[in-house]
């Protein structure tokens, strides 16, 4: 069985390399696809060593010659300084090039520039010219954030009907910040009557993906009971998940849960850790429930909280 297994382990290796070999040879030739796919091998150590420089060297060679894959990813190399120095000029022009043969990663990226001007002049127009172009080829990052131009009127004529169009596109494709837009475009009536339980649908879409503000507003619409049935495990339940992602309100809103004019001192415990690690993060009004909390309990206890919270913190953020 030994022998077996160092046998086949032999032949994945040989095939690894063989493969390898392959894209290498081709790509000395002059193959820009093969230039293209060697620079992805170098980039993600896929049968060879990783090494950004290498990449970048092969998308160079790809880019030079036309291929939009290579001329978007060497672009992504320049704009984050992997295996050169970062250039955000060098990332636009790489980006233009490919966004200009209709690449719609490009066109994204393009887009995120003008945002946030890196390397160009910040202009939101421009920033929803190209995420127009991307979106309408089914880019879900750049249809939720053509939502949100339209949401907040940046480069555009505010629309929330066409918010929701873009936000509806993205969060059907499972982008979970979409999902959660969609959601509190939903809850506010925005664009849209107002359907908590719509809300709660996308909400929760969001929230299983990870998503810290859909997981606390999740919280919230449990605890208030709309478009769900009022369940305070549930809600205890996502803001905990908020919580573990340093979401400060979410830890507040748990101190509060059991801050109750009732509440048992094992609650009360629970109360002043949660505002001690809410107030750590910055909760405004976090360390004022603490104190208040800190004269329901004994010294003892609230020491127990104290280290409590510490161990939390040290676990979790």
């Amino acid at each position: 069985m030994k022998i077996l297994i160092t046998a086949l382990a032999a032949l994945l290796l040989s095939a690894c390399s063989s493969e390898f070999d392959k894209v290498s040879a081709k790509a000395e030739q002059g193959d820009a696809r093969a230039q293209y796919k060697l620079g992805l091998m170098y980039t993600f150590g896929d049968n060879v060593t990783q090494d950004d420089r290498e990449a970048v060297k092969w998308y160079s060679k790809a880019a030079e010659q036309g291929n939009a894959s290579a001329q978007n990813n060497l672009g992504t190399m320049y704009r984050n300084g992997r295996g050169v120095a970062q250039d955000y000029k060098e990332a636009v022009k790489w980006y233009t090039k490919a966004a200009e043969q209709g690449y719609a990663r490009a066109q994204y990226n393009l887009g995120y520039m003008y945002i946030v001007g890196w390397g160009v002049t910040l202009d939101h127009k421009e920033a929803v010219k190209w995420y127009t172009k991307a979106a309408e080829q089914g880019d879900a990052m750049a249809q939720n954030n053509l939502g949100r131009l339209y949401g907040i009127g940046k480069g555009v004529v505010q629309d929330y009907k066409e918010a929701m169009k873009w936000y509806t596109k993205a969060a059907e494709q499972g982008a979970e910040l979409a999902q959660f837009n969609l959601g509190f475009m939903y809850e506010m009536g925005q664009g849209v009557a107002q359907d908590y339980k719509e809300a709660v649908k996308w909400y929760t879409k969001a929230a299983e993906q990870g998503h810290s503000d859909a997981q606390y507003n999740l919280g919230l619409v449990y605890i208030e009971g709309k478009g769900v049935a009022q369940d305070y495990k549930e809600a205890v339940k996502w803001y905990t998940k908020a919580a573990k992602q340093g979401y400060a309100d979410a830890q507040y809103r748990l101190g509060s849960f059991y801050n109750s004019a009732r509440a048992s001192d094992e609650e009360l415990v629970k109360a002043y850790m949660w505002y001690s690690i809410a107030a750590f993060n910055g909760e405004k009004g976090a360390a004022r429930m603490r104190d208040s909390t800190a004269r329901r309990i004994t010294r003892e206890q609230a020491v127990k909280a104290q280290d409590t919270a510490r161990e939390w913190m040290a676990k979790h953020q």
